[in-house]
């Protein structure tokens, strides 16, 4: 009997831990059907939960989405509406997207378990400014004390 009772202890904490990190920012149904699981990255699209134009997506960092080089370019600044994070769990796992590049500005995360956030509307950086439409860079960051819900 006490074995019994340990084994299903065992498996509802296995159960929760498995839940927690796999909570979303948002439910969104196109956002669910694009993740692709951990692969190390970062990804935006111009409209709310994943769709319109896929602004793009790196594993890397990109300090001026604006300009013309690196993972995000031209047009990319300020029209992010959704994101994604399907980085690697560890170090430096958590996106910081900054209202102005050059990583200035206010910021605003989003932590790896959270997964995505669909409705960027809803979000503002950590200096009062709206988040949706107004991304101009980002980078990989261990921790964060303003998080996108």
């Amino acid at each position: 009997m006490r074995k019994t009772a340990a084994a299903l202890a065992a498996l509802g904490l296995a159960v929760l831990g498995v839940s927690a990190t796999t909570t979303t920012a948002h439910a969104g149904p196109n956002c669910d059907a694009k993740w692709p699981g951990r692969d190390g990255m970062v990804r935006a699209w111009q409209l709310n939960d994943c769709s319109g134009i896929y602004l793009g997506g790196t594993a890397s960092y990109d300090s001026d989405w604006g300009n013309s080089s690196g993972p995000f370019q031209g047009s990319d600044e300020n029209r992010a509406s959704s994101v994604m994070n399907s980085g690697y769990v560890g170090s430096y796992d958590i996106v910081a997207f900054y209202r102005l590049t050059n990583y200035g500005g206010g910021y605003a995360c989003l932590k790896p378990g959270e997964l995505y956030a669909d409705n960027l509307s809803d979000n503002t950086f950590s200096n009062g400014d709206p988040v949706d439409n107004r991304i101009s860079s980002h980078q990989w960051v261990d921790s964060c004390g303003h998080i996108l819900t």
